[in-house]
């Protein structure tokens, strides 16, 4: 059975690594994976999204359909109400609760939206996350977005994968064990 995942943030938020280092042990782990990314002006403050779909069996296609999403883990909140649609009905979503206003918001031309999190939690299954307060508990807000990646971890019972080796292998030295401790930080927020 394929499992779908949807990461979605703003460019600098660190949702591209978090991706690659979650398809890179589902690899280990011997699953068939498929990634996909699109970055809208993501360095420029725009959407950034990863679809990854994985399975025992045979992956197709890496792109996550409407309606088909197990989880969606935003890294900003605006983008988890963007994203909403991709959501199963018994999906979960677990939300960073930061603002990055867009650059119609900060040019004046639209306000950020109100109550974000509220229409979440009414319509989906939601769990809100200060993924930037507790990294900085640990250490580092740079680390946020290997808290989110530890809630994903944990929800999808990707605990039995060797995640201390893939970040050795794949993080500068001196933040491994920054990032270690943020994942095992997600991992028991997830649950």
């Amino acid at each position: 059975m394929t499992k779908n995942i949807l990461l979605v943030g703003v460019g600098g938020q660190g949702t591209i690594l978090a991706s690659k280092i979650l398809t890179l042990g589902l690899q280990k782990a011997n699953y068939d994976v498929k990634m996909s990314e699109i970055h809208g002006m993501s360095q420029r403050g725009g959407s950034v999204t990863s679809h990854i779909k994985y399975s025992e069996d045979q992956v197709y296609s890496p792109v996550i359909e409407q309606g088909q999403a197990d989880i969606i883990v935003a890294f900003e909140k605006m983008e988890a109400l963007r994203y909403l649609d991709y959501l199963k009905k018994d999906g979960k979503i677990f939300v960073n609760d930061y603002e990055i206003p867009s650059i119609p918001i900060t040019s004046g031309q639209v306000e950020y939206p109100q109550g974000i999190l509220e229409e979440l939690k009414r319509v989906a299954d939601t769990t809100v996350i200060d993924a930037t307060k507790e990294a900085e508990k640990i250490g580092s807000s740079k680390v946020m977005n290997m808290i989110l990646l530890g809630t994903i971890i944990g929800s999808m019972n990707l605990t039995h994968i060797d995640w201390d080796t893939i970040l050795t292998e794949n993080v500068k030295p001196q933040f491994i064990e920054l990032n270690k401790a943020a994942i095992r930080q997600g991992i028991a927020l997830a649950k």
